[in-house]
This record gives C-alpha cells, sequence and structure tokens, in this order.
C-alpha cells in the first residue's frame, strides 16, 4: 500500500513540475518561432513566395480550364459515339429470378 502511495506521489509532483516546465519550454520555442518568421530574411522569401504565386495563378487557372474543357469534350464524344453501357454490361448477363406466384392465403379459422 506504501508503494502505491508513493508511485501517485511521485506521479503528481512530476506533473505538477513537468508542467511546469513544459509551460516555460513552449512560452520559449513560441518566442524563437515568432522571431525566426519576423526576419529579415525570411520575410523577403515569404514575399517572393507570394509575388512567384500571384504571377503563376492565372497560369494554373488556366491550364485547368483548359484540361476540364478536354475532359467533358472527351466525354460528350463518347457519349454521342458510343451507346450508353451499363457497369454490368462486360459481365453476363444476370439471369432473371424465378418470379414465385403468391400463394393464396387461406384463413387460420376452422370453418363450423
Amino acid at each position: 500500500m506504501k508503494g502505491k502511495i508513493l508511485l501517485v506521489v511521485g506521479v503528481g509532483v512530476g506533473y505538477v513540475l513537468g508542467a511546469r516546465a513544459g509551460r516555460e519550454r513552449y512560452e520559449q520555442i513560441k518566442r524563437l518561432s515568432d522571431k525566426f518568421w519576423s526576419s529579415a530574411p525570411v520575410q523577403k522569401q515569404v514575399h517572393n513566395a507570394e509575388d512567384y504565386v500571384k504571377d503563376k495563378a492565372p497560369e494554373v487557372v488556366e491550364f485547368l480550364a483548359d484540361g476540364a474543357k478536354k475532359v467533358v469534350s472527351q466525354v460528350a464524344g463518347s457519349k454521342k459515339s458510343t451507346p450508353a453501357r451499363s457497369v454490368t454490361s462486360k459481365a453476363a448477363p444476370a439471369k432473371p429470378a424465378a418470379r414465385k406466384t403468391p400463394t393464396p392465403r387461406t384463413s387460420t379459422t376452422a370453418k363450423k
């Protein structure tokens, strides 16, 4: 029993001390990352990347629009030139299920 109590106390103390050190370390890492992000060389590269994306965006839009038009025309052309087929048309045709004739319902009560 004494061992269990010491274990619980040890876990509690470790948690409290670790949480304090963890928070302080988190704040330190956050400060350093903010300082790095705000530095002139990083901001210069961020600005260069933004300019590049702004320059290339119209080309990407045009490329995607042309590709979409090509796909639509191919799909529309293939539908006009060949009859529509279902997905299962390549497999052997399914046999129709045998129809069961409904059995007449009879009353379960006996006639007198």
